[in-house]
């Protein structure tokens, strides 16, 4: 039977020192932060950690502490992929994955490889992963995009694939997914502005990262879109909107540890190439976590 992940995960930022040096205390605060507000698990070293910026050994450090912090609380899915399907499967050797439930492995990037070469990636890394994996189509930052045809080939003959976290936009694309899917396998938003009207599509949940600056009510959105009340999560939605636009405004995850700054969990620093948010959308931000 297929593990199927549902609700809300939060694709959780990497805090760091003024010197950019990862700030290991902020991370534990940020776990208990998205926990206690009711987030359902928590995606390791995805996009929003930059983990692009960081060393092998960073990485698997960071791990550890959200393993650590998380202390079995929640699912823990850890973000595992590049351009190279072998170097993915020696990273999935290399990290400790026994207190993690799935694998989130992104489409490879520059190569803009064919369909028939994505679904050979996938395989591969399927075929030697202990741990259930989940496909993440964002074709904005990888150059590709996986067709719906080539995810669903994926979903019926690997039994290991379990999911795919979309974040393609293409809403035909997703709907075609969530029509020919197999029943166990899962959908997920990888869209903070779309997730209601997909969850409206049949979705599973959200990957979010604004979730990281306001858990608690990104979560019971989700919850009650997945309930069947669009009354009251569109509500929630349309109080939400501002908060995602000025996360994305500037490039993420900057924008998100400006909120996580003002609200006091963190400093705001990312790591070259990317740079802070201007100060025009600071103050913004400041004001909007007053109103909040």
């Amino acid at each position: 039977m297929k593990t199927i992940l549902k609700g809300t995960g939060v694709a959780l930022v990497t805090p760091y020192k003024h010197d950019f040096t990862i700030d290991f205390e902020a991370i534990v605060r940020m776990v208990d932060h998205v926990i206690g507000n009711g987030i359902d698990y928590v995606v390791a070293l995805g996009t929003t950690a930059e983990t692009p910026a960081m060393s092998f050994a960073e990485r698997k450090q960071i791990l550890e502490t959200i393993v650590y912090a998380v202390d079995g609380r929640v699912p823990v899915v850890a973000g595992i992929g590049c351009n190279n399907p072998l170097e993915v499967i020696e990273q999935i050797q290399l990290f400790d994955l026994r207190k993690v439930s799935a694998i989130l492995s992104v489409a490879p990037y520059y190569n803009k490889p064919q369909q028939q070469g994505l679904l050979g990636h996938y395989r591969m890394i399927a075929h030697a992963s202990p741990l259930p994996l989940i496909l993440y189509n964002v074709p904005g930052r990888t150059g590709v995009n996986i067709a719906a045809e080539t995810t669903l080939e994926l979903a019926r003959t690997e039994p290991k694939i379990v999911a795919v976290k979309e974040a393609s936009g293409i809403l035909p694309q997703i709907m075609r997914i969530m029509q020919d899917k197999p029943e166990d396998f899962s959908v997920i938003s990888g869209d903070d502005a779309l997730t209601l009207p997909l969850l409206a599509c049949g979705l599973d949940g959200v990957i979010s990262v604004v979730a990281n600056a306001c858990p608690a009510e990104m979560s019971r959105m989700v919850r009650l879109a997945l309930a069947g009340d669009f009354v009251q999560a569109r509500q929630l939605h349309y109080r939400l909107l501002p908060v995602m636009r000025a996360c994305f405004q500037e490039g993420s995850p900057s924008g998100v540890k400006c909120f996580l700054e003002a609200m006091g969990l963190m400093d705001r620093h990312v790591r070259l190439p990317l740079a802070d948010v201007s100060d025009t959308l600071r103050q913004q931000i400041i004001q909007m976590v007053k109103n909040f």
